[in-house]
């Protein structure tokens, strides 16, 4: 028995890094998943690699900076799946630069996905868990989002606003049958990470306590646990994973 089975789950930037490896994640343990993307290309790829295997994956082009696109997004879901059990908002960006060079545009990008597509997503789909008496809604956060992080104000002021978002949304789903938790990744190993020089990486293991870089599975293994029911007295709270980098 997996701990996700039979569950619908729509998983935000699914294509790749943290986002693919949690969609791996979820179909292991059982889930029908419904990868949400910008990026058609490799979504689309996966979609028909994981299919290819058997799995009950399907990809859906979306920008969920736009709520029409999100809204459109949720009724093609609900036609093809019935209903949704749980949302990962994952899909992120980064754009940095210091406070001084920062650019409108920058600043911009960076608020209207990893910000305002949370709200897309959550203010869209939440309705439909009401309607069912049951949901989990887990938001990707950062440790930038706790203390902040230089070079960083645009993502790390979203990243905080998650986790308000995430609080204030436990408060007022929960009598509704809705979990809501936040998780922090610390330094993680994705693709774009992994193309640092080597000394880079050693240095940033080295800050760690446990002087070693995350996975993305080690976000994908904390997004299925607090998925299931396993987690089911867990809400309004955000799980920093980070190898005890902000001790």
């Amino acid at each position: 028995m997996g701990l996700l089975n039979n569950k619908i789950a729509v998983i935000t930037g699914g294509s790749n890094g943290i986002g693919k490896a949690t969609v791996l994640k979820f179909i292991a343990e059982g889930a029908k998943v419904i990868i949400w993307d910008i990026i058609k290309e490799k979504g689309e790829k996966l979609e028909k690699e994981l299919q290819k295997e058997g799995h009950n994956v399907y990809f859906m082009e979306v920008n969920t900076s736009s709520s029409e696109a999100v809204e459109k997004a949720t009724q093609k879901t609900l036609e093809a799946h019935t209903r949704i059990d749980i949302l990962i908002n994952n899909a992120g960006i980064t754009r940095d630069a210091t406070l001084l060079k920062m650019t409108q545009e920058q600043w911009q990008q960076v608020i209207d996905v990893n910000l305002t597509g949370v709200y897309n997503c959550t203010r869209h789909i939440a309705p439909v868990m009401v309607e069912n008496g049951f949901g989990v809604i887990l938001n990707a956060s950062s440790v930038v989002g706790l203390y902040g992080n230089f070079g960083q104000t645009n993502y790390a002021a979203t990243k905080a606003g998650v986790i308000a978002m995430t609080q204030t949304w436990a408060r007022e789903l929960g009598r509704k049958g809705i979990r809501v938790n936040a998780v922090a990744p610390g330094f993680i190993l994705t693709d774009m990470v992994k193309a640092m020089p080597e000394e880079v990486l050693d240095k940033m293991a080295k800050k760690v306590p446990l002087q070693e870089l995350g996975t993305p599975e080690d976000i994908a293994n904390i997004y299925a646990f607090l998925s299931s029911d396993q987690a089911r007295y867990i809400s309004g709270t955000t799980i920093s994973v980070d190898g005890g980098i902000t001790l």
